[in-house]
């Protein structure tokens, strides 16, 4: 079944948020990189893939009910011009807080249009974003346990770039 067309722009605007995810936390592995912490770098690169997967799947999802997925435009993020760790997963954490809300109103939306079929789609992403979510929350609160312990970032740091590098393509839901 073909989306409403309001429905389409507003899985278009989804897609353009997951791209922009996955652009924030480029720039933030910059920002961790170049103060040599290369696993928390390693761990942010990989989230930025795994935005694309994210952005796919709302592409596909697009196509299989024959619309038509388009990009929107995204911004360079606004980053300040020296971050802590503390800084760089606070941020990662309140784009996930925004990305989740954004996930939310779409599953809202859907509601009220009566678009059925994308109930299993957006019910995976709203678990997956309680796990992003999660997921980063825990990073803040170790860091902050951390505080200035040099030999404990490092360590988060390296724990951190055990994380497995996954392929940007959708591979499911």
């Amino acid at each position: 079944m073909k989306m409403t067309q309001e429905m389409e722009k507003l899985f278009n605007d989804q897609i353009t948020l997951e791209l922009e995810a996955s652009t924030v936390y480029r720039q933030l592995a910059i920002e961790v990189d170049a103060q040599d912490l290369p696993g928390m770098a390693a761990w942010l690169r990989h989230q930025a893939d795994e935005e694309i997967v994210h952005a796919n799947k709302f592409i596909d999802h697009l196509l299989d009910r024959d619309n038509h997925p388009r990009i929107g435009t995204i911004a360079a993020p606004e980053m300040a011009a020296s971050m802590t760790p503390l800084d760089v997963f606070t941020a990662a954490l309140e784009h996930e807080q925004k990305v989740s809300e954004a996930i939310r109103n779409l599953y809202r939306e859907g509601d009220a249009a009566g678009d059925l079929d994308s109930r299993p789609l957006l019910s995976w992403f709203i678990e997956e974003q309680i796990e992003e979510e999660s997921t980063v929350s825990e990073i803040v609160g170790r860091i902050k346990l951390i505080d200035d312990d040099g030999p404990g970032l490092l360590r988060l740091d390296q724990e951190l770039g055990q994380r497995p590098a996954e392929s940007t393509e959708n591979t499911g839901a």
